[in-house]
């Protein structure tokens, strides 16, 4: 997704907010950096995600703070378990337990932090999880999803915010449920409150799937390119990639990538529903067919 205007000060909001999650002073030097790099990028790169990688590994330097999130990951982790029950409920109690899956699935990309759009704090989601589950999914490709899910053999899933892939795990038990194997990418470092391969252990993700692998780097989204010679080879030979989020839509929107993607996720910006199609706060499911360069 190219970069927007509107994308720089949001960018900034967020590295301030995770400056002050350092605690140690670092908020000028922090967006200093974050401006120099963002300068510097700009008239080079135009996606937005790359973009974001280089100013914020710009500002994780100025911090000297390997993971200023790490208490937010914790607590973020800790209230969406609380709502495993009631998830879990809701899907068995479904008429179309896939869809449910799906759409808890999407509630959970509320969870992310220090942008404006969507909560700062993961108490405020015990306000938010019913009501948005009753919105329902907006932009609603999930019939397309499950056909292809129907017939899969395997089905990569790229993680996104730490708290959300506490309800990710069942959707991936749905996937499951059919005999399908399920192939988890975090990433290769922290950066935001996106899920690490340590965070997938603390919390018994990396139990939920049949593989699980990284990035392999400090990056916002993913750069399928940079992935090891195995997720490459299980790309290759998946149905499908379920893409959680809007740093992942981000990066991935105008790749082509030889499988159908289903972009799962909140419409939290101005700029991502725009490239979506579809309007701002809503649960959208979007399916990208390979050789296609937009949703």
């Amino acid at each position: 997704m190219d970069i927007r205007p509107e994308c720089i000060p949001c960018l900034l909001k967020r590295v301030l907010f995770q400056a002050e999650l350092a605690d140690n002073g670092t908020e000028f030097e922090a967006l200093h950096a974050a401006m120099s790099a963002f300068t510097a990028e700009l008239p080079n790169v135009r996606n937005s995600a790359e973009i974001a990688t280089e100013v914020h590994r710009a500002a994780y330097a100025a911090m000297k703070v390997k993971d200023p999130y790490i208490e937010l990951k914790i607590r973020a982790d800790d209230v969406a378990a609380e709502y495993m029950d009631d998830a879990s409920n809701f899907i068995g109690s479904s008429d179309d337990r896939m869809k449910a899956a799906i759409l808890i699935a999407s509630v959970g990309n509320i969870m992310d932090f220090g942008i404006g759009s969507a909560i700062d704090d993961p108490g405020e989601f015990r306000k938010e999880f019913r009501s948005l589950v009753e919105q329902g999914i907006g932009y609603d490709d999930t019939n397309i999803v499950k056909e292809i899910l129907s017939a899969a053999r395997s089905v990569i899933y790229i993680f996104d915010n730490c708290g959300e892939s506490q309800l990710d795990k069942l959707l991936i038990r749905e996937i499951r449920r059919a005999g399908t194997k399920v192939i988890g990418i975090v990433r290769g470092e922290p950066i935001l409150n996106d899920v690490t391969a340590e965070d997938a252990e603390r919390i018994g993700l990396d139990k939920e799937v049949d593989v699980m692998g990284t990035t392999s780097e400090f990056r916002i989204g993913i750069d399928l390119s940079a992935l090891s010679d195995t997720l490459k080879e299980e790309i290759a030979s998946a149905d499908l990639m379920i893409a959680k989020g809007m740093a992942n839509f981000e990066s991935l929107s105008d790749k082509k990538v030889p499988i159908p993607i289903a972009h799962i996720l909140r419409t939290k910006c101005q700029p991502v529903a725009d490239a979506l199609g579809a309007p701002v706060g809503i649960n959208a499911v979007a399916v990208k067919f390979p050789g296609t360069d937009a949703v």
